[in-house]
């Protein structure tokens, strides 16, 4: 196996609430939207898709009320600080929950965290250092 990821699929309980948060409030493009699942535009990335909780978790054969932390956090690195606060800026106010403010991080790169409305946690970073990063953007 590659360390490849071909899609990411997110289990979202309001697909509405979810479309409207990445389309209107952070500019997102839907490539396709199946009813039942929605992909995005993925600009040559790995392509970002939601499916409804329920039927995800049957999917994939796991419990639908998994609760607390679920190990997964999506990174999206960008090349400037003020990007950062930018995009942190437009998650809050299309109602994300901050769950670390932009700021100096202790490896010295700037970054913050937020999360969605379903709770996936997206972290947010620049670093001057090294020259291959994966930036986003």
């Amino acid at each position: 196996m590659k360390a490849h990821v071909s899609s990411i699929l997110l289990a979202v309980r309001d697909m509405d609430r979810a479309k409207r948060f990445y389309t209107e409030g952070l500019g997102w493009k839907i490539k396709n939207d199946f009813g039942v699942s929605v992909f995005f535009e993925s600009d040559g990335a790995s392509p970002v898709g939601f499916y409804g909780r329920d039927g995800l978790a049957d999917m994939v054969g796991t419990s639908r009320d998994g609760s607390g932390f679920g190990g997964l956090v999506l990174t999206y690195v960008v090349r400037s600080e003020a990007r950062v606060d930018e995009i942190m800026a437009e998650a809050e106010k299309a109602g994300a929950t901050i769950l670390k403010p932009a700021g100096a991080l202790p490896w010295g790169g700037y970054g913050g965290t937020f999360a969605d409305p379903d709770g996936y946690i997206w972290s947010l970073g620049y670093s001057a250092q090294g020259q291959d990063q994966p930036y986003a953007e």
